[in-house]
């Protein structure tokens, strides 16, 4: 294991990363501080929980801290993020790593009132952590300016351009300069994010700790078959089993959140909802408790499943499978991170088996099954094979046929079915194309 005293940040750095108990690299930042320090652009791939914010975070601020401070309405380094939650992780990091250093920081979403997050940038920001929306929004107004932006990191431009910022990027990327260092890094690329990055990057390095897409071994992984019907009282069955275990319980509609969190309080559950209709100060609460281990089940959408860092949680459960393939890895990369073990429990049903197919194409791995007892489904869940191969009735009955169903996930790796999202934040402008200025 490298020390972080071996990869040229400064003594002030050092001295931070020494009070947060940071001593050794891990191997994301290994790779990626020097390439970042010597001016590269770079493409890193990572598992969840592989600490890839300092791996970005520490050589910008090694670098700026030898540069002038931002004037008024301008930004030096730019970080963008899909969510409102991840906005708010990678602000603490920065601040936390930047401690006793003349940089400021700031981060802009949408989901809150517009006029503080004016004031603040108005007044230049050295650090801004952004949503694409919510800085578009500014950088209309003439609030933002970007002549001074030389390091342009997109953090989860996966999750980025599922949830439909595309538009956006493309609007602000004509606004940024040209002259500046890109970064790019998340736990899955897509073919969506490698077009990008292609357009993006100018030489760029690349990293890959692990293979593209893949869950960490530290998280051990289960598939329960079970009916529809029978999904709520097959949940309520598996948290009593696991006793008082933080669990962290994705599902695929916000209804599902508020129905489920008012079930669990009847029961006495100590337990939140986490949706992207909840006001941003009930959200920012609802995963703070988490964090704090105040509650025992937060109940969430994928609005949670970036942006969301706990230690030590034991247990994600998948009421639904996401329609996004991708969202998958980042769900359970909740658990087991930092090296600690954890555990991923989806509950699947008939239906769901070109979902569950498109997400062992992308991760590489046939998920190990286990019928609970009571529990066994009347509708038969059809067996998978590795590479996304749904075996179907004619394959069972005669194993040497060569008809299968194959899943095709497609660029963004996801099965058939309408794409279901969490729209409701994150911060975006409308958008009204004929109303887009574009600035070169």
């Amino acid at each position: 294991m490298t020390s972080f005293d071996a990869l040229n940040l400064s003594p002030a750095l050092l001295s931070n990363l020494k009070q947060l108990n940071y001593l050794h690299a891990t191997p994301v930042q290994e790779k990626a501080i020097p390439l970042v320090l010597k001016g590269r652009d770079l493409m890193a791939s990572a598992q969840t929980g592989t600490g890839k914010t300092a791996g970005f975070v520490l050589p910008i601020l090694e670098r700026m801290s030898t540069t002038r401070t931002s004037g008024p309405t301008s930004v030096r380094t730019l970080i963008l993020v899909p969510t409102r939650e991840l906005a708010e992780q990678v602000l603490q990091a920065v601040q936390r790593y930047s401690k006793g250093l003349p940089i400021t920081s700031y981060a802009v979403y949408g989901g809150v009132a517009l006029n503080p997050q004016t004031t603040a940038v108005k007044q230049g920001v050295d650090i801004l952590v952004a949503t694409p929306g919510r800085l578009l929004d500014l950088y209309r107004q003439n609030v933002l300016e970007f002549p001074d932006l030389k390091y342009l990191v997109l953090d989860e431009a996966d999750r980025m351009l599922d949830l439909g910022f595309a538009d956006e990027l493309d609007d602000l990327l004509c606004a940024f300069p040209k002259r500046r260092q890109t970064l790019l890094f998340s736990a899955t690329f897509s073919a969506r994010v490698k077009k990008l990055a292609k357009d993006l990057l100018r030489d760029p390095a690349t990293i890959e700790i692990a293979a593209p897409n893949t869950t960490a071994d530290t998280v051990t992984q289960l598939v329960i078959p079970v009916d529809k019907k029978r999904k709520t009282e097959l949940l309520q069955h598996l948290i009593k089993n696991h006793g008082d275990k933080q669990s962290l319980i994705f599902v695929k509609m916000r209804k599902q959140v508020d129905e489920l969190e008012t079930l669990f309080n009847k029961i006495g559950a100590n337990v939140a909802g986490l949706h992207g209709e909840k006001s941003q100060a009930m959200r920012n609460a609802a995963m703070q408790s988490f964090k704090d281990k105040e509650i025992q089940l937060l109940v969430a959408t994928d609005v949670a499943a970036r942006g969301l860092d706990v230690d030590d949680l034991p247990l994600v459960i998948n009421v639904d499978l996401p329609f996004n393939a991708e969202d998958y890895v980042h769900r359970i990369g909740r658990s087991g991170r930092k090296g600690k073990s954890g555990s991923a429990i989806s509950l699947v049903t008939a239906d769901e088996v070109n979902q569950l197919a498109a997400i062992e194409a992308l991760t590489g791995k046939v998920i190990k099954r286990r019928t609970e007892p009571a529990f066994e489904p009347s509708h038969k869940l059809p067996e998978t094979q590795a590479g996304g191969v749904v075996v179907t009735k004619n394959d069972a009955k005669n194993p040497s046929s060569d008809k299968r169903s194959r899943n095709h996930p497609g660029k963004s790796g996801r099965a058939g079915g309408p794409r279901m999202f969490d729209h409701s934040d994150e911060g975006r402008s409308s958008r009204n194309k004929d109303r887009r200025k574009r600035r070169k």
